[in-house]
């Protein structure tokens, strides 16, 4: 496929995902193939890093799991089968309360809980193009986290099936998803963990 090519024309399928190089990261939404690189910044790390330790260590021994990229999540249209498959990503952390929707190729279906840290190559589409696909296919809650700003926008899918206005947190908040009232983060802790760079 090429690394310089930040965004394809072409329309992919899962089908054509499962053979190119496994040295090379994208993701497919709605069969527009987008490039993953380059890698995530040493911030973008270690508060992935951060949120999941807490979230996994939270889980344990819980019917729910969570996994980290890269770990393909195929987002499934009804009756399409695996190779037709056209939106396939690798949120940062993604959490799983069904173990039906997990096999050996990843995840299948909506998650219950998707977390993205924001990185310049990618935050656009992690604010646009994600945050649809995510709400089209049922995913319950969206994080999105923004190291510079440090701050949080947390998106929660109503009954009606769509999100609700984007709820906002600074670095002083305590947070919880909807799903895991007990699992209280504290963004003044998680923010810390970005490292001082000269």
């Amino acid at each position: 496929m090429g690394l310089p090519i930040r965004k394809t024309e072409k329309r992919f399928s899962y089908a054509d995902y499962k053979a190119w190089p496994d040295d090379e990261r994208w993701e497919l939404i709605d069969g527009v193939a987008y490039c993953m690189s380059p890698a995530p910044t040493s911030a973008h790390q270690a508060l992935v890093t951060e949120f999941l330790w807490r979230i996994a260590a939270f889980l344990h021994g819980k019917p729910c799991q969570a996994f980290v990229a890269p770990f393909d999540v195929r987002l499934v249209e009804a009756d399409a089968s695996d190779d037709q498959v056209v939106n396939v990503v690798q949120p940062d952390i993604v959490v799983y309360c069904d173990p039906g929707k997990i096999d050996q190729r990843g995840g299948k279906g909506a998650p219950d809980w998707i977390i993205e840290v924001l990185s310049p190559a990618t935050a656009a589409r992690d604010q646009r193009e994600k945050l649809a696909l995510y709400e089209r296919f049922g995913v319950d809650e969206y994080w999105l986290v923004h190291p510079g700003d440090r701050l949080l926008t947390i998106f929660r899918r109503e009954e009606s099936g769509v999100y609700a206005r984007a709820q906002v947190f600074d670095e002083e908040a305590t947070v919880a998803a909807t799903r895991f009232p007990e699992l209280n983060l504290s963004l003044t802790e998680i923010f810390s963990v970005i490292p001082e760079l000269s």
